[in-house]
């Protein structure tokens, strides 16, 4: 007899979709230090198997997390579900890294030629800083600005100059 009723089952997607992104923020803050081409296909890979649905009841068309309906079916041997889970994973985990390899195609050239950009425009700042016949202080002191002015004091009570009587 089967109790558990629509908004039953709609309760307990929404917990297991609130708990799965927290799972998946908890290992993007775990990531964060690594390479960026290991991390994002390690984000994309445990999305997969977080978000992953596979059928249960084709008959009710119900569907369960593949990665825990894996998880029962070799651990318990709760049902025979685990082959269906299983390519249900590696077929959505198949189209993401598919896509995932198109953006990354499409960003590669663009960041390679904003790159490029940044270091030509470094290079013509160098080149215009070397060339201004303004930095050339032959009268000013080492620490003047470019107007010849002396640096403003970080702490201005230390210059303060007090009469003696």
């Amino acid at each position: 007899m089967d109790t558990m009723t629509e908004n039953d089952y709609l309760i307990a997607w929404g917990l297991y979709a609130f708990a799965a992104l927290g799972c998946l923020l908890v290992w993007m803050r775990m990531t964060r230090w690594m390479w960026r081409w290991l991390r994002e296909p390690l984000r994309l890979l445990v999305a997969v198997l977080l978000f992953s649905p596979t059928i249960i009841d084709p008959v009710k068309e119900k569907v369960a997390p593949a990665i825990a309906i894996t998880a029962l079916d070799l651990l318990f041997k709760v049902g025979n579900n685990a082959w269906r889970a299983v390519s249900d994973l590696f077929m959505y985990g198949m189209i993401a890294f598919g896509i995932y390899l198109v953006y990354v195609a499409i960003r590669f050239p663009i960041e390679r030629a904003a790159n490029a950009r940044k270091e030509q425009a470094a290079t013509a700042k160098a080149a215009a800083r070397a060339d201004d016949p303004e930095d050339d202080h032959p009268f000013g002191g080492a620490g003047d600005d470019r107007y010849g002015r002396p640096p403003v004091p970080s702490n201005p009570q230390r210059l303060r100059v007090e009469p003696r009587l």
